[in-house]
């Protein structure tokens, strides 16, 4: 079972991209990457993930828009559930920019066969995606009191928040339930963090693919049991981990 992260460009921005696997009763990194256009990104799929081959997808972006204006339910949910941590996410709707290019890009998914998985039988092998949000993701599997803000702001203050995501992924993902082996990719998980604009972005984008690909297999490893759920199919929905206690127990 592979579990892939994309953390999509909403416009015409690169996108990241990584590839697990479960093997052995872990998780191994495959692949991190950063593609810019959409052809390139699902040509990077269809290499990683073999046709029939089960995986799940979790694209951070709005992949189901039914709404026209205003925001989707999962996004209000965001700010009510995870606004205290800054974490509420973007707003969606149909007459947005973005929206053709995220929603497009879901259908792409489904043509593939990989269909919504707002609901999921644990650890059954299938083809799925699922939108995710890194931020509360963040907030919860690494048990903060507010978002890490690497996105926004001075270089040197977003460089010191993302050098918190990189050294987070490094001890605490490795210790979680499924646990993910990350010297398992050319030896090892080894990145700088860039100190310009445009290389700090490049490694954010990667960063956060793979957060939201072990979200991906969090979501198949435990089901209801240890994630959340915020809207369903018809609404829009966000799956986010429940909060970690102790790296290993969830509440």
């Amino acid at each position: 079972m592979k579990f892939i992260g994309i953390d999509l460009g909403w416009k015409s921005q690169p996108s990241g991209l990584c590839c697990l696997e479960w093997t052995d009763r872990q998780l191994q990194l495959l692949d991190l990457d950063r593609k810019e256009a959409i052809a390139d990104i699902l040509s990077w799929l269809d290499c990683s993930v073999q046709p029939n081959e089960p995986a799940i997808i979790a694209v951070d972006a709005p992949t189901l828009i039914p709404n026209t204006t205003g925001s989707r339910l999962p996004d209000k949910l965001t700010h009510k559930y995870f606004g205290k941590y800054h974490a509420g996410c973007y707003p969606a709707n149909m007459n947005l920019p973005f929206a053709e290019r995220t929603v497009n890009f879901g259908v792409e998914l489904e043509l593939r066969g990989f269909v919504h998985a707002p609901t999921i039988e644990p650890q059954k092998l299938s083809r799925y995606q699922i939108e995710v949000f890194p931020h509360p993701a963040i907030v919860h599997l690494f048990g903060l009191e507010r978002i890490l803000k690497y996105k926004k702001g001075r270089i040197s203050e977003r460089r010191l928040e993302l050098i918190k995501l990189y050294q987070y992924i490094l001890d605490i993902l490795p210790t979680l339930t499924p646990p993910v082996l990350l010297s398992s990719l050319n030896g090892s998980l080894v990145l700088e963090i860039p100190s310009t604009g445009a290389a700090l972005k490049a490694t954010e984008d990667k960063l956060d693919s793979l957060i939201c690909a072990y979200v991906a297999a969090h979501w198949w490893y435990w089901g209801e049991q240890r994630n959340l759920v915020l809207g369903d199919r018809t609404t829009g929905y966000i799956v986010i981990p429940q909060k970690i206690l102790d790296f290993g127990l969830s509440i």
